[in-house]
């Protein structure tokens, strides 16, 4: 029997909180002191009570399960416009600009984004083109780990340059969680720990006006069931570039209609039944309907709003990680892709990073120079005030920016994390545009509504909007690991 159907039968006792909020230090107060009469709690403060844990366990569930939401957000969005299937990989063979609303996207590569359903059609294998470049994910993005060890080590979410088949390509096993029956040798083979699997390919490139050459390697791609190869459906790579699509997940009520869609569909993974507890007395339990009544839904939503301002608030808040004592640049990554901790789970980092991102591998936490990525992000200007579309800024980057690959610079909508939309072509600048340099090298970035003049690098802002922008370093080298080389604030242009 679920919470809401208790709460449904108790009667129309008068609340002694607000629906549909927090309560306030007073009503804490006042459920804290709730009193015992001959040692029974009063029907109205039962009823208080109860829809005080409805709200406090929605906040939880919300954070708890952001990662798997970010996910099916994209899902859901991409499958409603390119259509379902493994067969589906589609591709931004000409970038992806601010049309496609999606978490943090990288303008500055080429990117495919597929969705595996290994429930429905079982041990799905990939073979993977040289010299790619990619990442598997499960539904709860967690990098999929290898089935044992490859090649005397363990594997987890790399493909391509940066995995087992170091960017020769090779065939690559994804099997269910449940998956039980003989495996096949001649695979790099891999375990989910989820039926849902995500596809994520990038593509460099050294000239924007030449975009042929990634997108070849990403349609020599090919997906399909095991011992299904000669069967199996002919791969599609639509063009998702310029393709208004929203894969953004909610920030609302709807979240949990999403979530339950999710767990409807997924593995039932033991380690996850205290949270999936808590959404059980939500009323989202597998197998079952979801039906909340309209005073439940009110809790929901507000719920949810509370809780996507938390993720938020993690996000550029007190607890955030500075990269540097004397700067505003953050890291997203407080630990590595899995946010575990030596005898805990980070769950404030993992729902901050998921809150703006998506996808993870251990080629995105680990500090090796020439390999990976960093991404240092900052919402704040030198002053420490929120970066303001209202303002100009400008940034400067030292010479010799420590990328061995490329370097770029983006600016997104601090409440989506998609792209902002400011009415230029991409809203990045990178080291293949070949922005102006300083005559000492180093390389001046102005932010704002209006241009700087000719001759200088400019990324638009929006009046009225506020922003937040992201550093890639793809390939960072010894000079941003030993911090000889930091990039400066953005500094308010007066």
């Amino acid at each position: 029997m679920t919470r809401i159907f208790l709460l449904a039968t108790m009667g129309a006792a008068a609340l002694s909180i607000s629906l549909g909020g927090p309560a306030s230090a007073n009503d804490r107060s006042a459920l804290a002191g709730a009193p015992y009469t001959k040692g029974y709690l009063s029907p109205s403060d039962v009823q208080a009570l109860g829809d005080e844990l409805i709200y406090q366990r929605a906040v939880q569930t919300y954070l708890w399960a952001l990662p798997a939401l970010n996910m099916y957000g994209m899902k859901e969005g991409s499958e409603a416009k390119f259509g379902k299937g493994y067969n589906v990989l589609p591709i931004f063979k000409k970038r992806l600009d601010a049309k496609t609303l999606i978490t943090t996207p990288n303008s500055d590569v080429i990117y495919a984004l597929g969705y595996l359903d290994l429930k429905e059609d079982g041990p799905m294998v990939i073979e993977v083109p040289p010299g790619l470049q990619g990442i598997i994910d499960d539904f709860f993005q967690r990098p999929i780990p290898s089935e044992g060890e490859i090649e005397g080590r363990r594997w987890a979410g790399d493909v391509g340059l940066p995995g087992p088949d170091k960017g020769k390509g090779g065939k690559y096993l994804i099997l269910p969680p449940d998956y039980k029956g003989e495996i096949p040798d001649g695979y790099y083979t891999f375990r989910s720990g989820t039926y849902g699997v995500f596809v994520f390919w990038r593509g460099f490139f050294k000239d924007p006006k030449q975009l042929e050459e990634p997108v070849k390697v990403m349609e020599e791609t090919r997906i399909y069931p095991l011992g299904k190869e000669d069967t199996a459906k002919k791969m599609e790579f639509p063009d998702a570039s310029g393709v208004a699509v929203n894969m953004l997940y909610p920030q609302d009520g709807t979240a949990f209609d999403m979530l339950y869609r999710f767990i409807q569909h997924e593995y039932v993974d033991r380690k996850d039944f205290e949270m999936r507890g808590m959404a059980a007395d939500l009323g989202i339990v597998k197998g079952q309907p979801f039906e909340p009544d309209e005073q439940t839904r009110k809790l929901l939503d507000d719920a949810a709003k509370t809780a996507s301002r938390m993720s938020h608030a993690f996000a550029y808040g007190p607890t955030s990680l500075k990269y540097y004592e004397d700067r505003q640049w953050l890291n997203p990554f407080a630990t590595n892709a899995e946010f575990a901790g030596d005898s805990y789970n980070q769950l404030d980092a993992r729902a901050s990073f998921f809150t703006y991102a998506y996808s993870t591998s251990p080629g995105m936490a680990i500090n090796m120079e020439n390999v990976g990525a960093k991404y240092p992000n900052a919402f704040k200007d030198a002053d420490g005030d929120y970066l303001s579309g209202d303002q100009s800024y400008k940034l400067k980057l030292p010479k010799d920016i420590p990328a061995k690959i490329f370097w770029s610079v983006t600016v997104y909508d601090p409440i989506t994390g998609s792209g902002l939309d400011n009415g230029q072509r991409f809203p990045s600048l990178n080291t293949m545009d070949k922005p102006v340099q300083n005559p000492d090298g180093s390389t001046d970035i102005y932010f704002g509504a209006q241009s700087p003049g000719e001759g200088k690098n400019w990324i638009a802002t929006v009046p009225g909007q506020g922003f937040f922008t992201i550093l890639r370093l793809y390939g960072p080298t010894k000079a941003f690991f030993d911090k000889s080389w930091k990039p400066g604030d953005l500094e308010k242009v007066k």
